[in-house]
């Protein structure tokens, strides 16, 4: 996986107030769970920023008062109308133990039923995974080559090597969906 550093300072002053006055600040009141106490701190909104609008995943190394972590990011609360993050959370993660996080999937191949005039149609972007740091890749690759018209791959024909796929296994990833030319092919081909 990818790493992303991030720095942060320690915040003292909890609440609606201190949060207001530091995002006028622009910097972002954040959290950090999952370690043996929750730690409050502030980013900067233009570094989270960077974080949030890629595809990409990653294991944050942050530093918080000169003590360093690493996490990933957990959950962001936007506001309903500018759409600026509010507050985001994070899950500190360890080499030894196995954690959840949601990785992009890649495909690769051109699909026979794409060949045949069906359109390529990815239902899934993301794939909720369990596993240790060290086996986490930065995406998820999906082989399509072999998928017809009209057929699909599900998340239960998925297996990738020291990880367990927690999306329900009967959920489409990709498939191939008969376009109109196509159907009127096959209507004229009868």
């Amino acid at each position: 996986m990818k790493i992303f550093e991030l720095k942060g300072s320690l915040r003292t002053d909890l609440g609606k107030k201190a949060n207001k006055a530091l995002r006028r600040q622009e910097l972002i009141p954040c959290e950090l769970y999952g370690g043996e106490e929750n730690i409050h701190f502030a980013i900067d909104e233009k570094v989270l920023g960077k974080l949030l609008f890629t595809p990409n995943v990653y294991v944050i190394k942050a530093e918080v008062d000169g003590k360093k972590f690493s996490c990933v990011l957990r959950d962001v609360q936007y506001h309903p109308v500018n759409d600026k993050a509010l507050h985001a959370d994070f899950y500190q993660v360890f080499e030894d133990k196995a954690f959840e996080v949601e990785l992009p999937i890649r495909i690769e191949g051109f699909a026979k039923g794409i060949q045949e005039g069906g359109k390529l149609a990815i239902a899934l972007r993301k794939l909720k995974v369990k596993g240790l740091m060290a086996n986490l890749p930065e995406n998820l690759l999906i082989n399509v080559t072999p998928l017809g018209l009209g057929k699909s791959i599900q998340v239960g024909q998925l297996d990738y090597e020291n990880l367990e796929v927690l999306n329900a296994k009967n959920a489409v990833v990709v498939q191939v969906k008969l376009t109109r030319a196509a159907r009127a092919a096959a209507m004229a081909a009868k």
